[in-house]
């Protein structure tokens, strides 16, 4: 058996005294671990970083079996996001997220997403939204997706404003005022397209957080009998903390 394709470098741990059992996320062959022999070696070490995209050859006798990688290095990420609490906070809750998917178990869209949000770490207002949207996506990818393109009441797609906490279907404001004290708030950086979320503030930030971590705390930590990843809470705190002191734009 053998395959070949970029992957994403989730997590390193020592194996014997000089290999390394490394673990992948991929785009057809979902989060894959193999073995690296020489993982630890001067050459090596400094590209088997979460964070990192390798080329990566796994080759096994059997499909079942654990397996070997061969890796190079395509893009190296390791110092950027080392140098901010953001960064680490962020590949480490990016990993935590992705193993919540079956191992092997292909999610393309999810991995071309975890790319993304991880070339732009560095501005946290636009990792937070890429964040949130990686999240409800991820929902998405469990079972769990949530309707945010209509009014679970009226139908229309417009000034939606709210989610419901039982259906996870948006609201539209005037549909939902009534009951606004029992619904979800929906930041406009999620009903609208990718390219609005630059438009977000912390306010948004916080509610597309809020929205996404009640969803995932009900359907998927919950009956698993996990807790949230510790890094989540850090990441939003510093993010939440850096756009309310940053300056208004203009």
């Amino acid at each position: 058996m053998e395959w070949k394709e970029p992957g994403l470098v989730l997590s390193v741990r020592s194996h014997g005294e000089t290999s390394a059992i490394v673990e992948l996320m991929t785009s057809a062959h979902g989060r894959h671990l193999g073995l690296v022999r020489g993982g630890r070696s001067r050459r090596l070490r400094p590209v088997l970083q979460p964070g990192n995209t390798v080329d990566a050859t796994w080759r096994a006798r059997l499909d079942e079996h654990l397996g070997a990688y061969l890796v190079e290095p395509v893009r190296l990420r390791t110092a950027e996001l080392m140098a901010s609490t953001t960064g680490i906070y962020g590949v480490q809750t990016l990993a935590a997220h992705l193993r919540l998917l079956p191992e092997r178990d292909p999610h393309p869209n999810l991995f071309d997403a975890a790319i993304v949000l991880l070339d732009h770490l560095d501005d946290p207002l636009i990792a937070a939204c890429l964040l949130v949207r990686f999240e409800v996506a991820l929902l998405d990818e469990l079972g769990f997706g949530l309707d945010l393109a209509s009014c679970a009441v009226s139908g229309g797609s417009t000034d939606l404003a709210w989610v419901s906490p039982k259906s996870g279907r948006a609201v539209s404001r005037q549909a939902g005022e009534a009951w606004a004290d029992r619904l979800l708030d929906l930041p406009a950086f999620l009903s609208a397209s990718p390219d609005r979320q630059i438009s977000a503030d912390a306010r948004a930030v916080r509610q597309g957080f809020e929205l996404t971590g009640y969803f995932l705390t009900r359907d998927v930590y919950g009956p698993r009998g996990i807790d949230p990843p510790p890094e989540r809470a850090g990441l939003i705190a510093r993010t939440i903390s850096h756009l309310e002191a940053a300056p208004p734009p203009g």
